[in-house]
């Protein structure tokens, strides 16, 4: 139970304690709708881990009194909660469904017919939390109930009709679906949950992404919204990426002839560990002066910048930031002097 409370604690609202107790579709859930509607269920769960873990241990009493609440009540009581549980996700699942649906038309193709799988995902929603733990039920009363509303939102639009697909399809599975969950399910393997579960993530997160990438905007600098789909195209078309594009297909060329040891050897040379590229740029150089000429920019750049030269003071800030980097930038050539040096001697 601590381990559970634990995950509970750390990743709650990715539904980590259902996950490690065997509650998938719960986990998954959580993990949907950030902690159970943003944490209202992962709070709920501080006072339910009890219940959960003896769930999952087959712990005698708690089955014993499972055994006595179905024989009391031939099909699961009303629950506010599930029943508001229903409701939301459902509602949740159905917006993510119609807001994945392009609002223009992509590749020549009007996407908007595709409206018609909106009240399968309010129905999928309301399935999803009606099947959880001991309750189950068919999905086929709420699709049918969620289909019946559906022309009603077709014609009126708007949440309130929106609304009242999902409110028809929990209806109609608390009412003519729910049933409680008799048979022993048997445990299976952690591929396979792993599996189920990445696969609802996948598809859960390519409609979110298609939301994004069709219908999603950006602001620029200029206030004016770009659709994210023409952002991704000319950032794909623009200079900097066709460019990085070259320079990586030129950087394996280089690598067959050469080998990656040499390419290594050229990046550490390129990112300037020393920092000597970088003291040539401030004294406005070219990486192949000599010492002598390196000397005479820095005495040239240190009375052009010293702070004292300077009698206006709003650029006396500025001259003195720009005094220290030339005598950063003289005392690490000079100190390099002797490397110099040796790799001069070297290349003769």
């Amino acid at each position: 139970m601590g381990l559970a409370y634990f995950l509970w604690l750390v990743g709650g609202f990715l539904g980590l304690h259902h996950f490690y107790l065997g509650r998938d579709l719960q986990g998954f859930l959580w993990w949907s709708t950030l902690g159970g509607y943003f944490g209202c269920g992962w709070l709920r769960d501080l006072f339910l881990i009890p219940q959960y873990v003896k769930d999952a241990n087959n712990d005698s009493q708690y089955l014993a009194k499972l055994s006595e609440k179905m024989r009391t009540n031939k099909v699961p009581p009303f629950s506010t909660s599930r029943f508001t549980g229903m409701v939301i996700v459902g509602y949740l699942f159905g917006s993510v469904v119609s807001s994945a649906i392009p609002l223009e038309e992509a590749g020549g193709i009007d996407w908007q017919f595709l409206q018609i799988l909106v009240p399968l995902g309010c129905a999928l929603g309301v399935w999803c939390v009606g099947n959880i733990g001991h309750e189950e039920g068919s999905l086929i009363w709420p699709v049918l109930a969620a289909y019946a509303a559906y022309p009603v939102y077709r014609y009126y639009g708007g949440d309130i009709s929106f609304s009242l697909i999902v409110i028809a399809a929990s209806y109609m599975f608390d009412w003519k679906s729910k049933q409680w969950r008799r048979r022993i399910t048997h445990k299976k393997s952690l591929v396979k949950r792993t599996a189920m579960v990445s696969t609802c993530a996948i598809i859960y997160l390519s409609l979110w992404g298609c939301n994004m990438y069709f219908n999603g905007v950006i602001t620029d600098a200029y206030g004016d919204q770009i659709p994210i789909s023409e952002a991704i195209h000319h950032f794909f078309t623009s200079p900097w990426w066709t460019d990085l594009g070259r320079t990586i297909v030129d950087t394996i060329e280089y690598a067959k002839h050469h080998g990656w040891e040499e390419v290594w050897k050229m990046v550490i040379e390129l990112s300037d560990p020393h920092g000597e590229n970088n003291a040539f740029k401030v004294l406005e150089l070219d990486s192949s002066a000599n010492q002598t000429l390196i000397n005479s920019r820095c005495r040239q750049l240190s009375v052009k910048w010293h702070p004292d030269k300077i009698k206006d003071t709003q650029m006396k800030a500025e001259a003195q930031e720009k005094f220290y980097e030339v005598q950063q930038a003289c005392e690490l050539l000079s100190t390099s002097k002797a490397k110099r040096r040796r790799n001069n001697k070297k290349s003769t």
